[in-house]
């Protein structure tokens, strides 16, 4: 009966965080490996990864198609 009291918190802890937590795609290595914030790159910020691929800006798409490498981007 002891190891319950220990037991279902812990358990109701847990399952909290992983209703509570969501799923990230963004990348912020990219972010810090290219000293950008995520709008430099994506025309709207969202949670649907989707979305987020749509949206891409010039930055972007340039970003994207190039290796993951801005070098050689003019705006």
């Amino acid at each position: 009966m002891r190891a319950m009291k220990l037991i279902v918190p812990a358990v109701i802890l847990a399952a909290g965080f992983v209703v509570c937590t969501s799923v990230t795609y963004g990348k912020a290595e990219y972010a810090k490996k290219e000293s950008k914030k995520c709008v430099d790159c994506h025309g709207k910020v969202s949670a649907d990864k989707d979305a987020m691929n749509k949206n891409l800006t010039d930055m972007g798409k340039y970003y994207k198609d190039h290796d993951h490498s801005l070098d050689g981007y003019k705006k």
